[in-house]
């Protein structure tokens, strides 16, 4: 299952917190143009490198599909950010 929900929460130094709710479907959506040129200048470095196309985007997309459930913690300092995947 693709992901549908990328949530960020950044904890500032006197606790006051931001929450912003991303949605993938429409982003991914909205910057497809640029997937399929960043999709061609893959194929084209698979080529070069002389990785079967075919297999490396099937990879990826598997390692797209298994992001539900990440959770990144950076913490610096007084400021948290979380980073969810849904």
């Amino acid at each position: 299952m693709m992901p549908q929900l990328l949530t960020v929460r950044v904890t500032r130094p006197h606790g006051r917190s931001v929450r912003i709710w991303v949605p993938v479907i429409p982003i991914v959506l909205l910057l497809a143009p640029l997937l399929i040129l960043a999709a061609a200048a893959a194929a084209v470095a698979c080529l070069m490198c002389r990785v079967r196309v075919g297999l490396a985007f099937g990879n990826g997309w598997r390692l797209f599909c298994a992001l539900p459930g990440t959770r990144i913690d950076i913490r610096e300092g007084p400021t948290t950010v979380l980073v969810s995947i849904r």
